[in-house]
């Protein structure tokens, strides 16, 4: 394992997406976006600390997993876009659904 690691853009969206879709589902936006707010000087950091504490991780994630979520906090403008999906998912689920096919914005 080196500190390194590479998401290729397509994975990188598809992790973001999946992130967005379960914390709009569990409506945790406003606590999520705070919290990612806050901790953006520490992404980096906490990518290494997942990285340092994968074996305990291990009994609730895949390691292929940790290094997935580990790989996304090494870029702060992965946070930026992580605030925007879930800004975007957020915004669709409050919209009726007429207004979600007819929006010209």
């Amino acid at each position: 394992m080196n500190g390194d690691i590479e998401l290729t853009p397509e994975q990188r969206d598809q992790l973001l997406d999946r992130v967005a879709a379960e914390v709009v589902r569990r409506r945790l936006e406003a606590p999520a976006i705070l919290f990612l707010e806050l901790h953006r000087p520490l992404a980096f950091l906490s990518s290494q600390a997942l990285i340092v504490f994968a074996p305990l991780l291990g009994a609730f994630f895949t390691p292929e997993r940790i290094h997935q979520l580990a790989g996304l906090l090494q870029e702060r403008e992965n946070l930026d876009r992580l605030i925007e999906r879930i800004e975007e998912r957020a915004a669709a689920r409050e919209q009726p659904p007429a207004a979600q096919g007819s929006s010209d914005a």
